[in-house]
C-alpha cells in the first residue's frame, strides 16, 4: 500500500477547512483590536468580479494582487509589481484569501502586527476570466482580462511548483501579448503611476483591441537573418564554445553597452537540429537528460536549426536567483523548478549570425521567443541606462551583479573585453583541497580549505571559508570530501604550511582532499598575501572543472571608444539603431545627453534626474512659486565644476522668469521658476538643486520664513542630530512660534519658520542669530553659534547665515549635488525618531516615498503668518522698527 506524504496528508484538511470557512487563515493572523484592516466576512459573489492592487510598504515593498472569486479575493504577493512587457516574468506568491471589504483599505498596519506598514490602494477595477476560473486555479494556470485604472489586457497567472510543495506557492504573473503590451523600456507603469488611485483617481486605458492572430514565419525567420547586416549562410557547428565576459575592476566610461542580470546560475548552451534540441555545458558536457521539461520547451520553439546561448538558473521568493535551489533542483531531480534564460543567437535556420552585432541579435532572439508560450524558456532582459546606474541598482536588489556588452559587438567564442562582469561583491570559484571538521558536530565540515591554479598550473592555497551553510549542507560536504581523501596536502610546497598564519586551529587538524569539487565563494577582498578575507560559501559548482580554476584578476575596461573587431560600419549602424531605445523623456522636453552619469556613486544619470523633477513638480513648484531661486549647475555631472547661478545671464532656459532688475539696484535680473515649463527646462540645463530666497518678488525685503540649518561637525552621530532639531523645537515652541521640518538631503535637517513679512531682513537675522546664541550658552557641549569646521568640533552649529539678505536655502523636493543625489524632504515632527539621516531619500526613491504619503506633514504651513514680537520680548532681544532696512537691500 502506498504510504502518504504528510504534505499530502494536510491537503484534503487544508481545502476542506477554506471551504468551511474561506477566511480562517486571513483571521488568524491578524488582531483586529490592533489593527485597522477590515475583519470582513465571506461576501456573495457579485454580479461583475473586482480586482484591486495594494501597493504594499512592509519590510519590503510589494505590490498585493487580488481577484474576487466566490466572494473572497484570492490574493498573491508580487514583489516588483505588474508590468506591460510580456517579457517580464514577475513572481507572485500566493497568499491567504482576503474579503472583499479589503478591496477599499487604504492604511497603516502598525509595527507588531502581521504584514506592518502603509498600504494604497494601487490599482482596481474588474476582471474577466477567459475560461472556468476555479478549473485554471486548481490547475495553476489562470487567464483573464483587466479592466483597471492602470492596468488593461490580457495577464496570466501561472503556478510554478505543485501545491503543497513549499510553506507558500510560487506563481509568475506577466502580461499576455495584446494591444496593451508595451516594453518595460518605453514604460515602466510601476514607476510611471506610482500613485494611489483612491487620492488620484486615473481614466481607465482605452478598450482592448483583439489580439492579433499568431504567426509562424519559420521561413520567414531564414530570410529576415539573411537580411541583416553581418549574417550569413553556415551549416550548422557540431559544438560552439560560448563567449566568456572579462571581470572589470570599474564601469566603462564610454560606448554604447547593454546591461543584463548576472545570473546565479549555470551556462548552458542548447543545439537545435531538426527541430529536437540538446543542452551542452560551457565545457561542452551533455546535460539534456538533466533537464526533461526544459528539453521538451525548447523543442516548441518556432526555429528549425540553431545555436542559443543562455543560463539556467532557480528564481527564489524573493524574484531574485537563488543558487542553492538551483543546486537541489539538480540534487533531487527537481528540474521542473529550472528556469532557461536566453541572451544570445549565435546561429538561426542555416545562418551564421556571429558577426551580427549583439543588439541585432538580441531583437531577432526576443523575436523568435515572442512567438513562444512556454514558462520556462524567457527572454534574459537587458535594462536601459548607463552601466554605472543599473549595477547600483542590481546590488540595491540583492543581485551578485550585472553582465554589460557592447551592443556592436560581434559573438566570439573566448574571453572578450566586449562583455564584461561587474560584480557588487568579490566572487568566485575555488578548489576544495582538504576541509576541518567542526567542533562538537560530528559528521558536519568546520571549514574548506580553498585554492586556485597558477599560471603553472600548481595549485595554490588562498585562505578558508567557515560559513554561509546550514547544518544539511555541512553535512552533505563531509560525506561528499570523506569519499576522496588524500594523504597529502594537494597545495604546492610549503603552502600547507603556511596555513597556520590565517588559521585558529593547531597544524594537523586539517583533512586533505584530492582537488575534485569546486566552491563558489562570496568574499570582502585579497589581501596582499594573495588570501581571501570575509568569506561566505554560495555553492558547490558542477559545470566547471577543478583545473580550469584560477584566481579572476579584474581588468580595466575598455575606454568604449574602440571598435569590436570584425564588425562592419553597416553592421555597427544595425546594431545601434537596435539599441538606442532609451527611457522617455517627459512629454515636451528634449534632454540632451540623456544618458550621461551625473553622480557615479548612484549611477543615476541627467535623464533620471529630469524625470525626477518631472514627477514631483506638483509638490516643489508651491516652494518656488513666487521667490527669487538661485539654481546649482553641474554641466558635467556632481563631481565637476559645479555653478552657483542668481541671474539669468542669457542661459535660456524656456519658461524661466526675469524679475524686475529694479527690485536689486546694481545687480542683474534675478530668476523665478513659477511653471513646470521653466522646472524641467533648468534640469535640461544640468541644474542639480533649486534655492530660494526667505522672502518672494512682491515683498524681497521683508523675509516671510526663518530658516534654521542643523549642520554637524565632525564626530557628530545622527542620534545627535536628531535631539538637537528636537531642542530648537522644543525653544522655538517655548517661544511661540510654530516651526516645520525638512530633511536637508545632506547630513543635517532643516528648521523653517514662517513668519508675517513686517521686518527687515537684519531684525530677522539679528533674531535667528540671539536664538542660536542662547542654545550654545545653555548646551554649550551640543550647540555652536560660530560656524567654521574647527568650532563645531563634536557639536552642532545651527546656521542662522540663511537668514540675511539674498541668502538661500535648498528648497523643499530639491535634488542635493552630492553622492548619492539626496533629496530635501518634508517630514512631520512625530517621524523624526524614525528618520535614518539627512539625506535618507533620494532622487532614485523620493517618488516612491511620497506615493505612500496619505497626509501632508507640512499641512498649515503655506497658511502661517506668526509675529515674531512674542520671541523677540521673551529672549531680551529689541526689535527695531517693522519698515524695510534700505541697508540691508544695498548691501546685500
Amino acid at each position: 500500500m502506498a504510504r502518504t506524504s504528510p504534505s499530502e496528508a494536510r491537503r484534503p484538511a487544508r481545502a476542506a477547512s477554506r471551504a468551511a470557512d474561506p477566511l480562517q487563515r486571513y483571521r488568524a493572523k491578524r488582531d483586529f483590536a490592533r489593527t485597522p484592516e477590515p475583519e470582513g466576512v465571506h461576501a456573495t459573489p457579485a454580479r461583475e468580479r473586482s480586482f484591486v492592487i495594494q501597493k504594499h510598504a512592509a519590510t519590503r515593498l510589494h505590490y498585493d494582487f487580488r481577484l474576487e472569486l466566490d466572494g473572497v479575493l484570492l490574493s498573491w504577493a508580487v514583489p516588483k509589481g505588474p508590468s506591460f512587457d510580456p517579457a517580464d516574468k514577475r513572481m507572485a506568491v500566493r497568499t491567504e484569501d482576503h474579503p472583499l471589504s479589503y478591496a477599499s483599505f487604504e492604511g497603516t498596519i502598525p509595527r507588531g502586527q502581521y504584514g506592518a506598514g502603509t498600504v494604497i490602494v494601487w490599482d482596481r477595477g474588474s476582471w474577466s476570466p477567459v475560461g472556468d476560473p476555479r478549473e485554471g486555479l486548481a490547475q495553476g494556470k489562470l487567464v483573464f482580462d483587466l479592466h483597471g485604472q492602470k492596468l488593461a489586457g490580457r495577464w496570466e497567472l501561472v503556478r510554478i511548483r505543485k501545491p503543497g510543495e513549499e510553506r507558500q506557492d510560487p506563481w509568475i504573473l506577466f502580461k499576455k501579448r495584446d494591444a496593451h503590451a508595451r516594453p518595460r523600456a518605453e514604460y515602466d507603469v510601476v514607476s510611471a503611476l506610482p500613485d494611489s488611485v483612491v487620492a488620484k483617481p486615473l481614466a481607465p486605458p482605452p478598450a482592448l483591441a483583439a489580439p492579433k492572430p499568431r504567426a509562424r514565419p519559420r521561413q520567414a525567420d531564414a530570410a529576415a537573418a539573411e537580411a541583416l547586416p553581418g549574417a550569413r549562410r553556415a551549416a550548422l557547428p557540431a559544438h560552439l564554445s560560448p563567449q566568456l565576459a572579462t571581470l572589470a575592476s570599474a564601469v566603462p566610461a564610454a560606448g554604447d553597452w547593454l546591461c543584463e542580470i548576472k545570473f546565479d546560475g549555470y551556462r548552458v548552451l542548447t543545439r537545435v537540429e531538426g527541430g529536437k534540441a540538446r543542452l551542452y555545458t560551457r565545457n561542452g558536457h551533455d546535460w539534456s537528460d538533466k533537464m526533461p521539461e526544459l528539453m521538451a520547451e525548447l523543442t516548441t520553439l518556432p526555429l528549425r536549426s540553431g545555436w542559443l546561448d543562455g543560463e539556467v538558473m532557480v528564481i527564489g521568493e524573493d524574484g531574485t536567483p537563488d543558487f542553492n535551489a538551483l543546486q537541489n533542483a539538480f540534487d533531487g531531480r527537481r528540474s521542473a523548478a529550472l528556469a532557461y534564460y536566453l541572451f544570445d543567437l549565435p546561429f538561426l535556420d542555416g545562418q551564421d549570425l556571429r558577426e551580427v552585432p549583439l543588439a541585432a541579435r538580441r531583437a531577432r532572439l526576443q523575436g523568435l521567443l515572442a512567438q513562444h508560450e512556454g514558462e520556462r524558456v524567457r527572454f534574459s532582459d537587458s535594462f536601459p541606462g548607463a552601466p554605472a546606474g543599473v549595477l547600483q541598482a542590481a546590488c540595491r536588489t540583492g543581485l551578485e551583479g550585472i553582465i554589460a556588452k557592447r551592443a556592436d559587438a560581434p559573438y566570439r567564442s573566448t574571453r572578450t573585453d566586449t562583455w564584461l562582469k561587474l560584480k557588487c561583491q568579490q566572487r568566485q570559484e575555488f578548489v576544495i583541497g582538504g576541509f576541518t571538521d567542526r567542533a562538537n558536530a560530528e559528521g558536519e565540515i568546520g571549514s574548506l580549505l580553498l585554492g586556485v591554479h597558477d599560471a603553472d598550473g600548481r595549485l595554490r592555497f588562498v585562505g578558508s571559508v567557515g560559513t554561509g551553510w546550514d547544518s544539511a549542507t555541512a553535512r552533505d560536504l563531509h560525506r561528499r570530501l570523506a569519499r576522496i581523501p588524500a594523504e597529502a596536502a594537494p597545495f604546492a610546497d610549503g603552502d600547507a604550511a603556511k596555513r597556520g598564519r590565517w588559521s585558529r586551529r593547531a597544524p594537523g587538524s586539517e583533512r586533505w582532499v584530492r582537488p575534485r569539487l569546486v566552491a563558489e565563494v562570496a568574499f570582502g577582498d585579497w589581501t596582499p598575501a594573495g588570501q581571501i578575507r570575509h568569506a561566505s560559501f554560495v555553492g558547490l559548482r558542477t559545470d566547471k572543472p577543478p583545473r580550469e580554476i584560477t584566481r579572476e584578476r579584474a581588468a580595466e575596461p575598455p575606454s568604449g571608444d574602440a571598435e569590436p573587431k570584425s564588425a562592419s560600419a553597416a553592421a555597427r549602424r544595425a546594431g545601434a539603431s537596435v539599441a538606442t531605445a532609451a527611457k522617455a523623456a517627459p512629454a515636451g522636453v528634449k534632454v540632451t545627453n540623456p544618458q550621461r552619469v551625473i553622480d557615479p556613486q548612484s549611477g543615476l544619470t541627467k535623464l533620471d534626474l529630469v524625470r525626477y523633477y518631472d514627477s514631483v513638480a506638483d509638490w516643489i513648484l508651491p516652494h518656488l512659486k513666487g521667490r527669487p531661486v538661485a539654481l546649482v549647475r553641474g554641466p558635467t555631472g556632481i563631481t565637476g565644476q559645479l555653478f552657483f547661478q542668481k541671474h539669468g545671464e542669457k542661459i535660456g532656459i524656456p519658461g524661466i522668469k526675469e524679475l524686475d532688475p529694479a527690485l536689486w539696484p546694481g545687480h542683474d535680473a534675478l530668476l523665478e521658476i513659477d511653471s513646470k515649463e521653466a522646472l524641467l527646462g533648468a534640469a535640461q540645463m544640468n541644474t542639480v538643486e533649486f534655492h530660494t530666497w526667505n522672502s518672494t518678488s512682491r515683498n524681497l525685503d521683508r523675509p516671510n520664513r526663518m530658516v534654521f540649518d542643523l549642520d554637524p561637525g565632525e564626530g557628530v552621530g545622527w542620534k545627535q542630530v536628531q535631539e538637537g532639531a528636537q531642542l530648537v523645537h522644543a525653544l522655538l515652541e517655548e517661544l511661540g512660534l510654530q516651526a516645520w521640518l525638512k530633511t536637508s538631503g545632506g547630513k543635517g535637517l532643516h528648521v523653517v519658520v514662517p513668519i508675517a513679512p513686517r521686518w527687515s531682513y537684519d531684525a530677522v537675522k539679528d533674531l535667528s542669530q540671539t536664538m542660536v546664541a542662547h542654545l550654545a550658552r545653555t548646551l554649550p557641549d551640543r550647540f555652536v553659534a560660530k560656524s567654521g569646521a574647527s568650532n563645531r568640533v563634536g557639536r552642532i552649529f545651527v546656521d542662522y547665515l540663511r537668514n540675511g539678505f539674498g541668502a538661500t536655502t535648498a528648497t523643499a523636493f530639491s535634488a542635493r549635488a552630492r553622492p548619492g543625489l539626496g533629496v530635501s524632504m518634508p517630514v512631520a515632527w512625530e517621524q523624526l525618531p524614525q528618520l535614518k539621516g539627512g539625506a535618507q531619500w533620494t532622487v532614485a526613491t523620493a517618488r516612491e516615498h511620497l506615493s505612500f504619503q496619505r497626509e501632508d506633514p507640512w499641512a498649515g504651513y503655506a497658511a502661517a503668518r506668526q509675529s515674531i514680537v512674542g520671541a523677540a520680548r521673551r529672549l531680551g532681544f529689541k526689535l527695531p522698527a517693522a519698515a524695510a532696512s534700505a541697508a540691508a537691500r544695498a548691501g546685500g
